[in-house]
């Protein structure tokens, strides 16, 4: 069994709780009450997606080489 590793972006709702969106993962997306569910739901949402991946042979993307920058605009609003 492999270790991989994968960033995870939570978006605070105004509605309340919190969506999680796996950006390495196309369309791998959940929610979460608290922070805590959230980052749970997230890690059994990666494990589905990559079971599935797997189970049809398709290749598991990881983060093997990516970088992370946060970059910040100015807006005219």
């Amino acid at each position: 069994m492999k270790l991989l590793n994968y960033r995870i972006l939570l978006r605070k709702e105004p509605e309340g709780g919190y969506t999680v969106i796996v950006p390495s993962l196309p369309g791998c997306i959940t929610y979460g009450d608290t922070v805590e569910e959230a980052i749970s739901m997230a890690k059994e949402a990666i494990e589905i997606y990559i079971e599935s991946l797997e189970k049809h042979g398709e290749e598991v993307p990881t983060e093997e080489g990516t970088l992370e920058y946060n970059l910040s605009v100015e807006t005219h609003a």
